[in-house]
């Protein structure tokens, strides 16, 4: 039935929550990877897509998110510094470009960005998008609105970064300061402006399969374009500090869940990489087909791609 399901979406078919999911629950595991990588074989190709970040304003964070170092709720001593320069920001944009990075993004902590910091935040979108041409921009500043979107995209920026981090169920247990719909609202008014979204969470928050499920579906009904999956960290000071990190065949089966229910989005590694073997390499091979990077990673080699099974360098 695993196959038969994955030729069926290769064909066209799209799961939902009228389907019988439980296989992606309970369902053999070695199966479930290979149905999920043909179809990301299929529907995707074998090009992973490559996408880094610039962390450009850092702590203070008024939001009460559990797993996160930079909420002011959590005492766990991150650092903290106003909206980088422009010239710092665009150097780290160039870097990456000539390393064959796909999409570069300013992720800024806070509930939201506006005023002066907006205003400069564009600004330096702008340069971005005049001076690294070969790379595409993402921004992930919080919950905007519409109208901010709009300038975002004249700007240069073509995708938005907003995770829904959970199930709607479980999402009141990790923050409340801001709501699901508050999210979705988000999500929503991104993509009216004419934005694509890249929209994913963190696994291992004390959720349940179900849960993840149900995170996918959303994500699914969405139309999401990027997926970022990460598994919790626990970082000393926040409140999941103790929780245990998931085991590689956890991550695994995440993994090629995501692909069955989203066969067309990009399903983009995040954290947790080292908890897997080799970097996650096996994730590629469950329906991944996209990462989030650093220089040091990508130094050697510029691009990767997926070809007989191997990963491999163009």
């Amino acid at each position: 039935m695993i196959q038969q399901t994955a030729d069926e979406i290769i064909a066209g078919r799209r799961l939902n929550r009228e389907d019988d999911l439980s296989f992606l629950i309970n369902g053999d595991l070695e199966a479930l990877r290979k149905a999920a990588n043909k179809i990301r074989e299929n529907l995707c190709g074998n090009h992973v897509n490559l996408c880094s970040i610039i962390n450009g304003r850092a702590g203070r964070c008024s939001e009460n998110c559990k797993f996160c170092a930079q909420s002011a709720h959590n005492p766990t001593g991150a650092k903290e510094y106003d909206l980088l320069n422009a010239d710092e920001v665009i150097e780290a944009c160039k870097k990456n470009e000539a390393y064959g990075v796909h999409k570069f993004s300013i992720v800024t902590a806070g509930r939201t960005l506006c005023g002066g910091a907006f205003e400069q935040a564009v600004n330096i979108y702008s340069r971005m998008n005049e001076e690294c041409p070969n790379i595409s921009l993402c921004a992930s500043h919080g919950l905007l609105t519409e109208d901010q979107f709009v300038r975002l995209r004249e700007s240069g920026v073509t995708m938005y970064h907003a995770n829904i981090e959970t199930s709607r169920r479980n999402f009141p247990n990790i923050c409340t300061t801001h709501t699901f719909d508050d999210k979705i609202k988000c999500i929503k008014a991104a993509q009216k402006a004419g934005l694509e979204v890249c929209s994913g969470g963190i696994l291992g928050m004390g959720e349940t399969w179900e849960d993840r499920l149900d995170m996918a579906l959303t994500l699914s009904e969405l139309n999401i374009d990027s997926i970022p999956l990460n598994a919790l960290m626990p970082i000393k000071g926040t409140p999941l500090q103790d929780l245990p990190v998931l085991t590689e065949d956890e991550i695994l089966r995440s993994v090629a869940l995501f692909r069955f229910i989203n066969p067309t989005a990009h399903i983009r590694l995040a954290a947790g990489r080292n908890l897997m073997s080799e970097s996650g390499k096996e994730a590629f091979f469950s329906g991944a087909n996209a990462t989030i990077t650093t220089l040091k990673y990508v130094s050697i080699p510029a691009v990767l791609c997926l070809t007989q099974n191997k990963l491999s360098c163009v």
